[in-house]
């Protein structure tokens, strides 16, 4: 029987898409991972004891290509998500960011060339490929968010809009470079690839911290009391997408692969589901009963006061919307935080 290998596959998104693979799917799945993330072990735990006899890991780097190449058999279906994730880890370490990012995902490429099985390759890219062209639209100032004052991007940023920015952070051209080698390689050697480039995803055994994950990060940190620090001024605004509709456009985008092949899509919640920093803070009090303690610091590099992704070319292409409300989605994520907060305070 052939199965589905995912790189990455101990983190928040890839643990999420194993389980949801295994349940809903007969196959094998095959999980690289170096297992270095925080959590990772807990995610690994939590998938074994559900599903272990249809589940392998290998532990490995990504920059391993024979290593990798060795776990890639008899395989229909690979996800790439093992990433360097957080924009200030790229700016500390912007060689260690390069080899994960643009060399793993080269790899990655080169492994599934070298695949008998010639499977689909579907690469989690990113919305910070548009760089600092973001911060060149004009935006308005409200009570607690910034908004585009172009109507021309009120539905979102799409997909044709403009990636030569002068400032992209280390993080954004490493994912960008990745990004461009995925399309170079369906369209040179004939690989089946589709690219995600996705904004806030979010969701139960997200594990966020400071640089990364901040929805999680905004609700465990509130739920357990630690401190909360806001860069900039609490009104940056993006689109968050709940890690149930991600699967569910995985699920789709393959399924529709005559038309999605060697193609990019922008994935997140939409003009919909938009939401600031400070809003966000107001649902987590309003679900607590009770006001969040959090103080302010300077901006970070690459910030971009506001992002959010035009989706109209996944309805187009493979009929896919967000079904889940940021409302809904914050909550559920929320109650989750709550029935694992032992679990959440061993890990840091």
């Amino acid at each position: 029987m052939l199965g589905v290998l995912i790189t990455g596959g101990a983190g928040f998104i890839g643990s999420n898409l194993a389980a949801h693979l295994l349940t809903s799917q007969d196959t094998f799945v095959t999980i690289y991972d170096n297992l270095s993330r925080r959590g990772a072990q807990l995610n690994i735990e939590w998938l074994l004891k559900a599903h272990q006899k249809r589940v392998r890991i290998v532990k490995g780097e990504i920059w391993d290509l024979e290593m990798l190449t060795g776990a890639m058999k008899d395989v229909y279906l690979v996800f790439h998500t093992a990433a360097q994730v957080a924009v200030t880890t790229s700016i500390a370490d912007p060689v260690t960011d390069f080899r994960v990012n643009a060399t793993g995902t080269l790899n990655v490429l080169e492994a599934v060339r070298r695949c008998h099985t010639n499977p689909i390759l579907v690469y989690t890219s990113t919305n910070k490929v548009y760089g600092n062209n973001v911060n060149a639209i004009s935006v308005m100032e409200k009570a607690s968010r910034y908004e585009f004052s172009d109507m021309k991007y009120r539905e979102g940023i799409p997909e044709e809009f403009p990636t030569d920015a002068n400032e992209h952070t280390p993080y954004g051209c490493s994912k960008y470079a990745g990004d461009l080698y995925v399309r170079d390689y369906e369209a040179v050697y004939g690989l089946k690839t589709i690219t995600f480039r996705m904004s806030c995803i979010y969701g139960p055994r997200q594990y966020g911290t400071e640089d990364q994950g901040w929805v999680a990060h905004f609700i465990i940190s509130s739920i357990l009391g630690k401190p909360l620090t806001i860069y900039g001024d609490g009104k940056q605004v993006r689109d968050i997408l709940y890690i149930d509709d991600l699967l569910r456009a995985f699920d789709m985008a393959i399924e529709y692969i005559n038309k999605t092949r060697g193609q990019a899509y922008n994935i997140g919640g939409g003009a919909q589901n938009t939401i600031s920093l400070l809003e966000l803070l107001r649902h987590i009090e309003d679900l607590l009963g009770r006001p969040i303690n959090y103080s302010f610091d300077d901006w970070r590099p690459g910030d971009q006061k506001v992002y959010y992704s035009n989706i109209s070319r996944t309805k187009r292409d493979f009929l896919w919307e967000p079904k889940i409300s940021k409302e809904k989605g914050i909550r559920k994520l929320f109650h989750w935080v709550l029935d694992n907060k032992e679990m959440l305070k061993t890990i840091g």
